[in-house]
């Protein structure tokens, strides 16, 4: 087969291919399509080894045997037919080994080279040659005619023909309907589908792809993108992309609209103000990238809710826990109304899960009363859903047994069961293939990740409870989650470390400290300096009455000191502002998801500083 794998190949200061991957399958006839410029031509050349990838690796089959049109004008007096039999390489190999052996009068030489003479076809290869140079247009009168007599359009023709005699397991055809007339093409249609080599073929002509081709590679932005079927198949798939892009784009004008509203409601107060700022700013940058995220080889959506009750839950005088002896949450008082998106914040420990838990019934409050809206559905997504996937079964047998569970729960609300219906759905979340059936044990966190979340969507939710849903789930997959919650239309409890996808998806913090549940008056920046001047508060009473003796390292703290630290930290929070100024000042995509890259590895190594940073001063 051929296998792309993370290639990169530049053509001057032109990036063709950036860390693309494809693979085509023995035997398989592939259109390759795209705009012009985009390097479909330059993509043959690598195939053919004119070129050579910068990174990543481009692998074929070593024994493979190679052909395609060769591009120069012929200039030759010999005649049509021996012009396009030497097109049989393989042919001309074995005669000229004859010769050889002849001429070394070695007879046991002598047999092989004749008997492989024969193989290669010598005995009809006249035959073979007229038959395609007659195929493609030529007169019987033509076919001993020389090859400059005739025009270029024809001469081209003879080349094609020339590519087409010659046994291969490759076969590149760049544009070889150009000189054709309708009846060479309906002629050469026919004999390409019955090549049982691999073929790749670069077209404008629809109705031939249409009839050649199985598989479209689309080329567009350094990407391939491969699509099971014939041209006809990827017209239809890309014009419905291309409609979803439009509708994301109304989408994107509605969310505008909303957040207009929400500013609007909230301007009076000045603990909502920064909240729907911070909003603002972080929902800019993913319109900036929209165009590039509706290119994303992953996305997904949840359904619009069919009810959504008022409030949502309410919880009055709630205990929380998981022993009387011991509680975790006191005197919890809270209502979950339609449309809100909380994040919840804490530190590890004080409670976060515990709360969540609570909502989505995994445990009972151990005191108060938890009362529900009439047709609450709650999709939850916890860590150690992913711990209790069954290793041994696939994506299709977990997910048949959820809509058992769902049904016999009389939980359904119109989805298909029908199980080609689940094969296709799951499909959406890149569970298609070899990958259908692939057993759970043997998967990324960040594909078993996928599938929980697949699960949640198919129950149609209309409340989501996210607890740290990011953990194991790449750049693309959490821009695909961050937009999926944007357009949810329910309401959203999310607990994260992942401050992108808080300031992207909420407008209100809960924060859970103290065994106590409150509203947090503030946004993410607030809640950083929070921390750190509670850290500051517990250091200070041990600081002044040990200020002129030397203190031991306590185990496990980072060496470094708190100056150092800070230092370190602003540099990064330095070079953050950079990017994020060169965010908002760009409209080249390439550039943007590199700036978002970049940013993602900044907020890491701050989260990790400032750690350290905390532990210090504990």
């Amino acid at each position: 087969m051929i296998t792309l794998n993370q290639v990169t190949l530049h053509r001057g200061t032109k990036t063709i291919l950036d860390q693309a991957n494809i693979t085509i399958n023995p035997g398989e006839h592939v259109g390759v399509v795209g705009r012009n410029g985009t390097g479909k031509s330059t993509l043959f050349a690598l195939l053919d080894k004119r070129l050579h990838e910068d990174e990543g690796l481009c692998q074929i089959p070593s024994h493979w045997r190679l052909s395609q049109v060769a591009q120069d004008m012929p200039e030759t007096t010999m005649s049509a037919t021996h012009f396009v039999i030497e097109g049989d390489l393989t042919l001309m190999k074995a005669r000229s080994e004859v010769t050889s052996a002849v001429d070394s009068g070695d007879g046991e030489r002598m047999g092989t080279a004749y008997a492989a003479l024969y193989d290669a076809g010598e005995a009809d290869a006249e035959a073979r040659a007229q038959t395609l140079i007659l195929g493609l247009g030529f007169q019987n009168s033509e076919l001993t005619k020389p090859v400059n007599s005739f025009s270029g359009g024809w001469r081209m023709r003879l080349q094609l023909a020339r590519a087409l005699i010659c046994p291969t397991d490759l076969l590149l055809l760049d544009e070889p309907t150009n000189h054709l007339d309708l009846d060479a093409l309906v002629w050469l249609e026919s004999w390409l589908s019955k090549y049982t080599g691999t073929m790749l073929v670069i077209s404008h002509d629809r109705d031939f792809l249409e009839a050649v081709t199985q598989v479209t590679v689309h080329l567009e932005r350094g990407k391939l993108t491969r699509y099971g079927g014939s041209y006809g198949f990827f017209e239809k798939q890309r014009a419905e992309k291309l409609s979803l892009e439009q509708n994301a784009y109304q989408k994107q004008q509605e969310k505008i609209a909303h957040l207009q509203k929400f500013i609007a409601r909230f301007k009076a107060k000045a603990s909502k103000a920064k909240q729907a700022q911070s909003r603002v700013k972080a929902l800019g940058r993913m319109e900036m990238l929209a165009p590039l995220l509706v290119d994303a080889e992953f996305t997904f959506k949840f359904d619009e809710p069919k009810h959504l009750p008022n409030p949502m839950l309410t919880l009055h005088k709630g205990t929380l826990g998981y022993s009387d002896d011991s509680p975790i949450l006191n005197e919890v008082e809270f209502s979950v109304l339609a449309g809100q998106r909380i994040g919840i914040l804490g530190a590890n420990g004080q409670g976060k899960s515990t709360l969540v838990k609570t909502i989505a019934k995994s445990i009972a409050p151990l005191s108060g009363e938890l009362t529900e809206g009439r047709g609450l559905r709650i999709g939850y997504f916890a860590q150690q859903e992913m711990d209790l996937l069954d290793a041994n079964a696939n994506p299709l047998e977990h997910f048949i047994r959820m809509v058992k569970d769902v049904v016999s729960r009389g939980a359904l609300t119109g989805q298909s069961t029908r199980e080609q219906d689940i094969k296709n759905y799951l499909g959406q979340f890149q569970f298609g293939g070899d990958k259908l059936t692939q057993q759970v044990g043997t998967m990324s966190g960040g594909e078993k990740a996928r599938l929980v979340l697949s699960m949640i969507v198919w129950q149609q939710p209309n409340l989501l409870l996210l607890d740290e849903p990011t953990n194991h789930l790449d750049l693309v997959t959490r821009e695909a989650l961050s937009m999926a919650l944007n357009e949810f239309e329910g309401t959203v409890l999310l607990v994260s470390h992942d401050r992108a996808l808080l300031r992207e998806v909420c407008d209100e913090f809960w924060l859970v400290h103290n065994a106590r549940v409150a509203p947090f008056d503030g946004d993410l920046e607030d809640y950083q300096r929070h921390l750190i001047d509670i850290a500051r508060r517990v250091k200070a009473p041990t600081d002044n009455a040990t200020q002129t003796k030397s203190k031991p390292r306590k185990e496990n703290k980072p060496t470094q000191s708190i100056e150092k630290l800070n230092e370190r930290i602003s540099l990064l929070e330095k070079e953050r502002n950079e990017i994020l100024f060169a965010i908002d000042n760009t409209t080249d995509y390439g550039q943007l998801a590199q700036h978002n890259e970049q940013l993602i590895e900044i907020e890491k190594k701050l989260n990790q500083l400032e750690d350290e940073w905390l532990l210090l001063n504990s």
